[in-house]
């Protein structure tokens, strides 16, 4: 059987379209399950049989309710309860819902009624099953974020709480470098909590494709030089660093903010989970972008163990953690979304000297006006 549509009298379509389009439902990708006037399966389509574990020789010419024995999550028998052969003659349908086939397996059902007249007798049922899973993967995820947020911030919290009510309560008795202390200790876990508010911004901004990108010159070289330099500041070794930066360069525009947390993230990953030298390589590239002939890629790799192989496709991934356990697990996906929002690529490898490479491309991006 194939699924066929027509353009209704007077629709917006040239006359030579009008013709029927014929669709094969097992090409669908949902679950399609048609019964006709008397309640009898005449479509049973592939999606329909992998959903239900039924076949579609057991289910064609079985009633609807005998195929597709459906319940509600009370328990109820869900064609008894819509009865859409002798309900309501208004009745169009039933909007999506959560039901139960047998063994309690969760599908997402949808029901159209065909009539030969707005309140005239059901020609045909329309059934639209859906898988849940991806769904119940969503909301895993949803619920390991919230989980993961929950633990992250309860220590610095505490922290915060404790060393402010202590102060409150007993400031005579501490030293001036005591205060200073727990004051600096105070500010370091308050600097945490926005860092992580920041990155749950990040998150909702990228899964909702509204991560905004303020393109100006940037001068990549000079913004990694930064990081090191901080590094360095920071009590480690200045040889530890190589920076490479093959000229000429492409201008390159970009979010300046955005390329420092990316960088930042990279780097960071780096010094803590990697080993010996870090390997900064700067070089002009063919652009990930149709219609530009030129990019920037940047290559940040160590000498430490790597990531594992099994590993690799899971690093972008939330909550992905190395060898060393420490932080949300968020940071790589964020650069993922940021790269990816200038239009760029990113990928990892192993790096010569065995430890993991990191490598992102962004277009040059310059605006038009300048094309």
């Amino acid at each position: 059987m194939s699924v066929g549509t027509s353009s209704a009298p007077g629709a917006a379509r040239p006359a030579g379209d009008r013709a029927e389009l014929g669709i094969d439902p097992d090409d669908l990708p949902d679950g399609l399950v048609v019964a006709d006037g008397q309640g009898h399966i005449v479509c049973f389509n592939a999606a329909a049989a992998r959903i239900t574990a039924v076949s579609a020789a057991e289910a064609l010419g079985q009633r609807l309710d005998k195929a597709l024995p459906l319940e509600d999550l009370e328990g109820r028998r869900w064609w008894q309860l819509t009865d859409p052969y002798g309900g309501l003659a208004i009745r169009t349908g039933q909007p999506e819902r959560n039901l139960l086939l047998p063994g309690g397996r969760e599908v997402l059902v949808s029901v159209r009624y065909v009539r030969t007249a707005p309140t005239g007798p059901v020609r045909r049922v329309v059934v639209s099953l859906r898988d849940t899973e991806a769904r119940r993967r969503t909301e895993r995820s949803h619920a390991e974020l919230i989980a993961t947020v929950a633990h992250e911030l309860r220590s610095p919290l505490t922290s915060v709480k404790g060393f402010t009510a202590t102060l409150l309560a007993k400031w005579e008795r501490f030293t001036d470098d005591q205060k200073r202390l727990m004051l600096e200790t105070v500010d370091a876990d308050a600097d945490r909590v926005t860092r992580l508010i920041a990155e749950l911004l990040d998150i909702s901004r990228i899964d909702s494709g509204r991560l905004e990108v303020r393109r100006q010159p940037v001068d990549i070289g000079a913004a990694v030089g930064r990081h090191i330099q901080a590094y360095v500041a920071s009590g480690q070794p200045a040889d530890r660093f190589l920076l490479r930066i093959e000229q000429p360069l492409p201008d390159l525009w970009a979010d300046p903010d955005k390329v420092d947390q990316v960088l930042s993230n990279l780097l960071e990953n780096a010094v803590r989970h990697g080993e010996g030298t870090v390997t900064i390589d700067v070089t002009p590239s063919a652009s990930p972008r149709e219609g530009e002939d030129v990019a920037t890629s940047v290559t940040v790799s160590d000498e430490g163990a790597g990531i594992p192989e099994e590993s690799m496709n899971r690093v972008f991934t939330r909550f992905w953690r190395g060898s060393k356990r420490g932080g949300t697990g968020l940071g790589l996906y964020i650069v993922k979304g940021i790269v990816e929002a200038h239009g760029g690529t990113i990928t990892v490898g192993r790096a010569p000297g065995g430890g993991a490479e990191f490598r992102f491309t962004l277009p040059v991006g310059a605006p038009a006006y300048l094309a």
